[in-house]
């Protein structure tokens, strides 16, 4: 299904390089694009990778201008669909508890669109009994996950908290897509 429009969150991990490859597959796929960058992932990835791969600038200020109602709303309103690619644990965790600390958290709180998150953070993080209570109420509150894997993590172990692949991203997508 083509031409609809995601908007792909991205939250602040090393992982973030593979939402460039998440993007760029969606928009080949014929989707249009929107990125909300938050002021992590701005330290992995640039703004200026966003723009070439969905032809515009990301989103990474609850007060841009280009939204006059603001970009938690207008983005909402016209979303199919919301990916989180990452989704860090204090992304999870904002989420969860229904805290609008910032523009991705804002706008997962304004949408009304189908959810898709893809956790990704080191082993301990994800084994917390606070991250699994976190994921159990978006779960819960009808939000879907793809991830994560297991395997060679950033902090350089092997365990689980490895994003899925985009290609895997992309396949969980697909169905909700068609809703």
């Amino acid at each position: 299904m083509t031409n609809r429009r995601i908007v792909v969150g991205v939250g602040g991990g090393i992982a973030a390089y593979k939402a460039a490859v998440l993007v760029s597959r969606l928009v080949q796929s014929g989707h249009t694009v929107d990125v909300v960058l938050t002021a992590g992932a701005a330290h992995f990835v640039g703004p200026a990778t966003f723009s070439a791969l969905c032809g515009h600038p990301p989103v990474s200020d609850t007060y841009d201008p280009r939204f006059p109602l603001g970009p938690h709303i207008e983005l909402a309103e016209t979303a199919d669909l919301f990916i989180v690619a990452p989704a860090t644990a204090r992304i999870l965790a904002s989420c969860a508890l229904g805290l609008a600390d910032d523009l991705l958290a804002t706008l997962f709180l304004a949408r009304t669109c189908p959810v898709l998150m893809a956790p990704a953070m080191s082993s301990p993080m994800w084994e917390q009994p606070a991250v699994r209570r976190n994921v159990a109420q978006l779960t819960s509150d009808g939000v879907h996950f793809v991830g994560p894997n297991s395997g060679w993590l950033s902090c350089r172990k092997l365990g689980a908290g490895r994003l899925a692949e985009p290609e895997a991203i992309l396949a969980a997508a697909t169905p909700l897509l068609a809703q």
